[in-house]
């Protein structure tokens, strides 16, 4: 999957980076969000699935270069839009605030299995050492496991 560079001016960078902040939302979920919110739900839920195994590939990446924060919190971006593309595909539905992000996690649990309940807690570890620093390199490895099935999951029910 290939990533492709924009020039965007740093006052329009600097003002996503607090609104994404704001929100609790890593910047490249917010950027992902925002561009969506114009295409159509099929090319949306595309972008979605995309922007997901993307943000796991820079975990990876951020991993390897021993950014444990920056690979923890690429795994809750990950995680996010994976969810946000099962709800979309599922009812056409667009989530958009974290409460929502958390009760449809519990739609998913119960139609995918407990193991969706195990990888969003994960995601949600990683959110919190983004914040907070506690996680080890270890942990993010675990998650990373965790949430790249949640997307792969995501990603093969919806046929993407």
């Amino acid at each position: 999957m290939e990533a492709t560079l924009v020039r965007v001016p740093r006052a329009i960078l600097e003002r996503l980076k607090v609104e994404a902040e704001r929100l609790g939302e890593p910047l490249e979920e917010y950027i992902v969000e925002l561009l969506s919110q114009a295409l159509d739900p099929g090319e949306r839920l595309k972008g979605y699935l995309e922007a997901a195994r993307m943000l796991l590939e820079e975990a990876r990446v951020e991993l390897e270069k021993g950014d444990v924060r920056q690979a923890a919190e690429k795994l809750w971006g990950a995680a996010a839009l994976a969810v946000k593309a099962y709800a979309l595909w599922r009812e056409g539905r667009r989530l958009a605030s974290h409460g929502e992000l958390w009760e449809y996690v519990g739609k998913m649990m119960d139609e995918l299995g407990g193991w969706v309940y195990d990888a969003w807690m994960s995601a949600n570890g990683m959110h919190t050492c983004f914040y907070e620093g506690w996680c080890t390199e270890r942990h993010v490895k675990e998650a990373l496991k965790r949430v790249a099935r949640l997307v792969e999951e995501v990603a093969g029910r919806i046929g993407g």
